[in-house]
This record gives C-alpha cells, structure tokens and sequence, in this order.
C-alpha cells in the first residue's frame, strides 16, 4: 500500500494549471502538465487522499502497464499476461475506458470489449470466475490510453468523475461545472475573508463551491463510492484514516457573507436544494430578483455568470444585458473586485469597461473568459 506508483490526475481542458497548483499544495513534486492532467507519483493511500480533498480533477489514474501492440489481437494477447488476478475481484464490477487514436481501429468500443475480454479470460484461468461488467462506473473502472502502437493500462482510483460531488440533485439550465466552478474560484484568489455576491447564480455551483471553500471542506466527502475502494485488497481501514483525516480540516469560523441571487424563482429553489444537500444552505443568503438588485454588505468579490452560446451575438436582449452588467458594476459595486465569466466578443464588448484581466477557460467546450474588472471608488489614481 506504501508503493509510489506513476499516476495520473486528470481534468478538464483549461484546468490543469489549477489541478497544478492543488497538488504541489499537498506535497506532490508535478514531473509534468498537459492541457488534460498533471503527473505525479502517489501511494495508494495517497490515491485516497486526492480523491477526497481535490477541487479540480477528474480522475486520479494508477499505471499499472505499458504494453507494445499494433492491433486490437496484440492489446488482448499483451493485456491477457498482466496480473488482473492480483487487483479485480473475479466476484465484482469491471468497466473498460479508453482513449485511442490507432489507424486499425475503427471502432472506438473494440478495443475497450479486446481489453475486458483478456481482463475476464486471466481472471477464469486463475479463479475459474469471472466479474461482470459493462458501462457504470460505480465499480472497478480500468483506463486505456493508446496511441500508434503503445497502450498505457491505468487502475482508475476515482470511479465517477470528481466532478460529480453528489449535490447537485437539481440543475438549472445549462449550470456550470463544479471543477471549473472551482477554479474561477482559485483564480479570484477567493478564501471566504471577503464577502462573495453571486448575482446570475443558476443552480448555486460558484456560491457551493465558494462555501465549500471557504469552510476548508473536501469536496470528496460529499460522496461515499470510489475506485480505490472497488480493487481487490482495497484498505478499508486507510480509507476510514483519510475521511477522519478531511474531517478534521474543516475551518469552525463561518465565512464572510455569501450571497445569491437569480430572477427565475426556480433557479433559486434548485440552489436552496442543492446546498442543503451540500450542507453549506445555512453560509449563503439567497435572494429572487434582478441582478441589478442583489443585496450586499461591506467590499469583497462579485462574480457573474451570464448566459452564452453560439448564436447568442445575434440576441439584442443578450447585448443588452451585458450592457446593463457594465452599468452595474460601474456604478453599484465601486471599490469591489468585480468579475464576469461569458462568450463571445460582442459580450464582453457589450460591458464597455476596461477589462484588467482576461483568463481563458473551456465551459461545455465552449471558448470563454473569466474577465477581471478594477472597479475603483472615483478614478484609479485616487
């Protein structure tokens, strides 16, 4: 169980430098960054920790083998060797992932049915049994990625995605993802001292994620059922460790006020709902009305997350939406760190402010933009 192993974290398309920065914070030295995952090396029990205590990542990825083949015949003849006996229960779940760019493959489930085929076949000629599989993710998941003719096998130590922290029971429209929630909220450099307003709020994800944040709380401990504790042998006594280990970070002290708003009365009763599930509804005040009108008290951050799309420059309501933002940052939120989060040129034209910073993020493989705005009280110079 103390064994360092080569392992993958993954995540979103524009997150790893926040994925990054979460994983040096816990000790981990990154050998290397893609725009899909950082690599490091991580005990199984390591494994756990991530699982539970990461904001940004997807999967957490044990390489178990690298194997040469140049067709699906090859990758099941190779995979057929490994030591599957000594990981999967012959009496559990198996499902197969992959990523493959391979030009004998044409169709892209073959090689994850080769790969689970060589699985059950070692498995019958070492136990005389074999796991049941298929597509859920709630059991042994194993991850293939080949490229040309080498295929790396990894030990899914996550199961479901990170981003699936189990609160969000009732979505509006098209929400954010809590990973990229996350790290909008790690590039504000937010940490619950300052009051956050949420005006736009959808279904809660930026207000969650910030109390979750700001209470120094795993997000991983919202969900019971991971991938390190499907595999054979799993350490049921190091997992209890480090949920008792998570527990114990969570800050006493209440954050500086949190508040949000939506005029859709809807999408307040989805975010009431889903932080009570998050068990962080008593640290943020909602509120159903314009986002004009959004309540707050003292100076901190405002962030906004309005809607886009990619016919949304044709919509004159849209246009003048933005319009309207602009208006209420300048004049309503003067001496606060204002932000907005959208697409598309003509919106961030529409605001008709001088943007500080501009961080580039991908939302539901959407190109956007994360815009800082300096909102100062009188001119910059005073």
């Amino acid at each position: 169980m103390c064994k360092l192993r080569k392992t993958r974290v993954t995540c979103a398309p524009s997150l790893a430098p926040y994925l990054k920065q979460e994983l040096e914070a816990l000790g981990f030295e990154c050998f290397s960054m893609d725009k899909t995952g950082v690599e490091i090396e991580a005990t199984t029990t390591d494994c756990m920790m991530l699982n539970l205590r990461l904001r940004t990542a997807f999967h957490v990825l044990q390489r178990f083998a690298d194997i040469n083949c140049r067709n699906a015949d090859e990758l099941y003849s190779e995979a057929k060797r490994l030591p599957w006996d000594r990981v999967i229960d012959p009496n559990g779940f198996v499902s197969v992932q992959s990523n493959v760019r391979n030009e004998t493959i044409t169709n892209s489930m073959f090689p994850n049915m080769r790969l689970k085929d060589a699985i059950c076949d070692k498995l019958i000629s070492a136990s005389g049994k074999r796991p049941d599989s298929g597509s859920s993710t709630d059991g042994m998941v194993v991850n293939l990625h080949w490229v040309d003719n080498k295929a790396r096998i990894y030990l899914n130590m996550t199961g479901r995605k990170l981003s699936d922290r189990g609160y969000r029971k009732m979505p509006f429209m098209a929400p954010m993802r809590e990973t990229i929630a996350a790290a909008v909220l790690m590039e504000m450099r937010y940490d619950g001292s300052k009051p956050l307003v949420v005006p736009m709020c959808g279904s809660g994800t930026i207000a969650i994620e910030a109390a979750l944040i700001a209470k120094q709380r795993a997000p991983g401990l919202l969900r019971s059922n991971y991938g390190c504790n499907q595999w054979l042998g799993a350490d049921k006594d190091a997992w209890s460790q480090q949920r008792a280990d998570a527990k114990k970070l969570i800050a006493k002290e209440d954050p500086a006020p949190i508040v949000a708003s939506d005029i859709e009365p809807e999408a307040i009763d989805a975010s009431k709902k889903n932080a009570v599930t998050a068990g962080v509804d008593h640290l943020i005040d909602f509120h159903v009305c314009d986002f004009s009108e959004t309540p707050a008290h003292g100076i901190g951050d405002i962030v906004l997350h309005g809607e886009y799309g990619v016919r949304l420059g044709e919509d004159d309501d849209l246009i003048a939406t933005y319009k309207r933002i602009g208006d209420f940052l300048k004049t309503d939120c003067a001496g606060w760190d204002g932000y907005v989060f959208t697409s598309g040129k003509p919106l961030i034209a529409a605001i008709r402010l001088k943007v500080a910073k501009r961080t580039p993020f991908i939302n539901a493989e959407i190109d956007c933009r994360l815009l800082r705005y300096e909102l100062y009280k009188g001119s910059k110079d005073k």
